[in-house]
């Protein structure tokens, strides 16, 4: 894992996009699975089913699981901080503010992980990426609004989301610490594991889900697509670019989700697209790039390139008209 989460390639880039999309459709799965499934008991069936959907692929690649308290440790760790807690407290937070401004909230998720690494020393404090962070919030804004109805409940669901997004970014920090050389396959599934036993303890007692009544088909759909996509796929994406370009890179998908849902009702359902959306996507891209830190390297080199050369001419200017050398 690198020391510096400094830089993203292309191919870290094109995985950001496809995490963007399939996490961007974990909050309309939720919003349509909690019409009749209560919030722990949904999180449970989410990285239940996900852990099961992974299982196969990990006996195929041949990775073995963990023989002692010590080798489960870390995924234990992962599974509470980026599972059971933040799944948790959006879940929840979801029956009481609308998706799109859960969806906002989340975007907080790289300003807590910038915070969270840099109060660890994992770090240095740079005002490129604090800059960039904030500027990119600031087109999440822009580009989903402000606008939504008044709730009863309103300013805890705010808190329970907020609360998910400072847990993410403490998960990248013991991301960073314990997976160091751990595959993303067997983090993904292992972590799942881990967090499916934790969830089933706490939603067992609180909500006891064997007492309801059997969700219906439309609920079991969006449940699958929760586990398959969001949770399951997901993971192995987001440890993958973990193990590449660090965890503080990989939290900007964050910003990127809004983006790919407002792309996607458009391509898929013919949803217009305002002028305030295209101007918060060109905010969050910009922000990406003063994050990414390149295109200020190739802006320095150009301008170094231009000042070298600005500085032959005026030499061989003063050259001409010294004329040639008499000796």
């Amino acid at each position: 894992m690198p020391d510096n989460d400094h830089r993203i390639d292309a191919r870290d880039w094109s995985l950001l996009a496809l995490l963007s999309i399939l996490w961007g459709g974990s909050f309309f799965f939720n919003g349509a699975a909690l019409r009749e499934l209560p919030p722990l008991t949904l999180v449970f069936l989410r990285v239940a089913l996900g852990a099961a959907m992974l299982l196969p692929l990990l006996r195929a690649h041949g990775i073995g699981f963990p023989r002692s308290w010590t080798g489960w440790a870390p995924f234990i760790a992962i599974g509470l901080l980026n599972n059971v807690v933040p799944f948790s407290l959006i879940a929840i937070g979801q029956t009481f503010i609308p998706s799109g401004l859960a969806s906002i909230l989340n975007a907080t998720t790289p300003m807590f992980t910038v915070a969270v690494m840099i109060a660890a020393g994992q770090e240095a404090l740079q005002m490129r990426r604090l800059a960039g962070v904030a500027l990119g919030f600031v087109g999440v804004i822009l580009l989903r609004g402000w606008g939504f109805e008044t709730r009863p409940g309103q300013g805890l669901g705010i808190l329970l989301c907020l609360g998910g997004a400072l847990s993410y970014g403490f998960a990248a920090l013991a991301a960073r610490r314990l997976l160091k050389d751990a595959a993303p396959l067997g983090t993904a599934t292992f972590q799942l594991m881990s967090s499916t036993v934790m969830i089933a303890v706490v939603a067992g007692v609180v909500e006891q889900p064997w007492q309801l009544p059997m969700p219906s088909l439309t609920t079991w759909l969006a449940v699958l697509g929760l586990a398959a996509l969001s949770t399951a796929l997901a993971y192995i994406v987001f440890f993958q670019i973990v193990r590449r370009s660090g965890a503080s890179n990989v939290m900007l998908v964050t910003l990127l989700i809004p983006v790919t849902a407002i792309l996607l009702g458009w391509l898929v359902l013919d949803e217009p697209i305002s002028g305030r959306e295209i101007a918060g996507s060109i905010v969050i891209a910009s922000a990406l790039l003063v994050i990414d830190g390149r295109a200020f390297s190739l802006l320095r080199k150009l301008s170094a390139a231009s000042r070298c050369s600005g500085s032959r001419e005026v030499l061989r200017g003063k050259t001409e008209k010294r004329g040639p050398n008499p000796r």
